[in-house]
């Protein structure tokens, strides 16, 4: 049986981590057998990240790497796109996760009324006394690639106008569609929902959260996928 390790749960959330989502809706759309298990602590992991997928031939990490497996093995997760759309789905991807994704670390890591929250539910396992000095010194980690990034060198207001442009485009193209391609669930869409849920979900309720469980049209492309089309135990 194939073992996603993974980050733990964000309440009702499959996990903290949106690549970790990302790569359990590839497993159930797979439909292979697999398990979960949890790890805070990637530091021996490849890459030092998760997700990591434990396969009878050794580790494949990252969820990029665990789909080229999946698809190895004969699922085909764009099934009936053309060319042109396959290229689509690939900017859509990387458009996810290389740009809404920071959205998310911006909003949990460095908003003040959030980082108490994820600093004693991402770091529970660190002594308190210590917690706060560790976690500190990490956060500015955070800080400064954010800033290097790009993502952290606007102010509050500019990154939700950003962010709202972004969120207006997926409105756009979900305009009379059930995914981003139509009616049938494809790659894209375990890229961009996974992401747009850990914008609606993170601990405190911020501007972000409130914009995007607020809006009809991605709050219910959130609920199709993962409620309708890919469930996740």
């Amino acid at each position: 049986m194939l073992t996603l390790l993974t980050y733990p749960r964000n309440g009702d959330v499959f996990s903290l981590s949106p690549f970790c989502v990302k790569a359990a809706l590839l497993l159930a759309y797979s439909k292979k057998a697999w398990q979960r298990e949890d790890l805070n602590d990637p530091r021996k992991m490849p890459h030092r990240k998760l997700p990591v997928l434990k396969t009878p031939a050794g580790l494949v990490a990252d969820s990029v790497e665990i789909r080229k497996y999946l698809e190895k093995l004969g699922t085909d997760f764009d099934h009936g796109l053309s060319v042109r759309e396959k290229a689509q789905s690939q900017f859509l991807i990387r458009f996810a996760e290389d740009n809404l994704y920071f959205h998310v670390v911006q909003d949990r890591w460095l908003n003040d009324a959030v980082w108490p929250t994820i600093r004693d539910t991402y770091f529970k396992e660190i002594p308190a006394l210590i917690r706060r000095p560790v976690t500190n010194s990490i956060r500015r980690s955070v800080r400064n690639g954010l800033a290097f990034q790009g993502t952290g060198r606007f102010s509050d207001g500019e990154r939700l106008a950003r962010l709202d442009q972004d969120l207006q485009a997926v409105t756009s193209l979900l305009k009379d569609r059930g995914f981003l391609f139509g009616s049938q669930i494809t790659s894209a869409d375990f890229s961009v929902a996974s992401m747009l849920q850990a914008l609606q979900t993170t601990m405190v309720e911020t501007d972000i959260v409130r914009r995007v469980s607020g809006d009809p049209k991605l709050s219910g492309y959130i609920n199709r996928v993962f409620q309708e089309a890919v469930p996740l135990p």
